[in-house]
């Protein structure tokens, strides 16, 4: 790797980023040390095999260079969207037009790992996307528990062991707080990780991985598709098995599918505790949140105070609802734009405005739809066979009750993150040391 003190003149600043982005081609992830955190954490020889097959682009093998304003920035951001969703006024705005099983008491689970998107630019961080139910947490954790230092200038950014562990407690102690804050008294028993057909999933082991951590703790864990699971005499139950919290993976955000009827009754009647739920996807996760939360006008109307506002507008880039009133002219300004379904995840029937056609647009109009101000993500370069290739990347930060619990990056091609580009997946964050400029002030 090429060593730290030949760095731009910027030293730690942006250049840094970029240079250290553009030319490090060392190795971060030690394969051998992955394999061994896989095996440790899931606990059986099959399963690791299983992994590295079906999920062969899921780790890459180099890491991200940030900057702390970078994390700062994030931060800052996130402690903002999060001030102006504990308004009243902002509950009352967003729930009086959310269906009604968002509008219903959530029992006072707060929503476990909202995951909070960014691009980075040299001028700071652009908001894309708030998700409910990100997932990757747990791979990011085995990720971090596999990195090796290629130089001793890389150790102090190397996640610790200690981290690692720690990230993990949080994550049991979170769940946990759920089960609290739903006004339950005696000990978190029984955890059921639910999604669709869960074992056909491509993040299945990741749900093997909360399994093990769950039942590592003393709290009994299944995997369950919802159509599994029963509600009788006022308990949830998947087989003999009483389920006390639900870990919802769904993308039926609104619990509406028939086949989750059981799930649905069951939140609506507090007879388990669901986490996320619909109620927090309403308030965070409807993308039309984010055309409220980049409008100056509507949230001083909202009571929110300018310090924040201005973070806010800064950070997240224009957005507006597709609507007959503005949909000719974000037509012609399409190019700027990209558009995403009110209600999508994962890059679904997300478009870029410049590849926009005229069959798309019409998709558009009768669908429910936001554009987004096009803000470019951050690229980084990593040689694959021997040739290098410019991936992008974006942040992803796991946020529990506005706190920050991991920053983890997505390297990928294409329109959107996805799994399936060589080189790509998740990779380490790691974080430089600020730097100072020429007055001595720390950028």
């Amino acid at each position: 790797m090429p060593q730290l003190s030949a760095l731009p003149s910027t030293q730690y600043g942006n250049a840094g980023i970029e240079w250290l982005n553009n030319q490090c081609f060392c190795l971060s992830l030690d394969g051998q040390a992955l394999h061994r955190a896989l095996a440790s954490e899931l606990g059986a020889p099959d399963l690791v095999q299983l992994v590295e097959e079906r999920c062969p682009y899921l780790f890459s093998a180099q890491p991200v260079f940030v900057s702390g304003a970078h994390i700062a920035r994030m931060f800052e951001a996130i402690r903002a969207v999060e001030e102006v969703i504990a308004l009243p006024a902002w509950r009352e705005q967003i729930l009086a037009d959310a269906p009604a099983i968002a509008q219903a008491a959530a029992g006072g689970a707060h929503g476990v790992f909202f995951g909070y998107d960014f691009h980075l630019d040299d001028d700071g961080v652009s908001l894309i996307e708030i998700n409910t139910n990100a997932g990757g947490a747990m791979l990011n954790a085995v990720l971090a528990r596999a990195q090796r230092a290629c130089c001793p200038e890389i150790t102090q950014m190397v996640p610790t062991l200690a981290s690692v562990d720690a990230l993990e407690q949080q994550i049991v102690e979170m769940f946990r707080n759920e089960w609290t804050l739903s006004g339950q008294t005696r000990p978190l028993q029984s955890i059921a990780i639910v999604d669709t057909a869960p074992e056909q999933q491509y993040l299945y082991p990741e749900f093997l991985l909360f399994e093990r951590l769950f039942e590592k703790h003393g709290i009994q864990a299944v995997i369950a598709d919802p159509a599994a699971l029963t509600l009788q005499g006022g308990v949830l139950r998947h087989g003999d098995t009483a389920i006390d919290l639900v870990y919802n993976r769904l993308t039926d955000f609104l619990l509406d599918a028939p086949a989750h009827a059981a799930l649905r009754s069951a939140y609506v009647e507090h007879a388990a505790v669901v986490t996320p739920h619909p109620q927090a996807h309403a308030l965070y996760a409807d993308k039309r949140n984010l055309a409220l939360l980049c409008d100056d006008r509507r949230l001083q109307q909202l009571g929110v105070p300018a310090a924040i506002r201005a973070v806010l507008v800064d950070s997240i880039p224009r957005t507006e609802q597709v609507e007959p009133a503005n949909a000719e002219r974000l037509w012609s300004e399409r190019r700027q734009f990209f558009f995403k379904p009110r209600s999508g995840y994962g890059g679904r029937a997300a478009y870029r405005g410049d590849k926009l056609t005229k069959r798309v647009r019409q998709e558009i109009l009768q669908g429910d739809y936001v554009a987004q101000e096009f803000a470019a993500p951050a690229q980084r370069t990593i040689p694959l066979e021997n040739t290098p290739q410019v991936l992008k990347f974006d942040l992803r930060v796991y946020v529990y009750d506005g706190r920050m619990q991991w920053v983890a990056a997505r390297l990928y091609q294409g329109q959107t993150t996805n799994f399936r580009t060589p080189g790509g997946g998740f990779a380490p964050v790691y974080q430089l040391p600020m730097a100072i400029d020429d007055t001595g002030e720390r950028t």
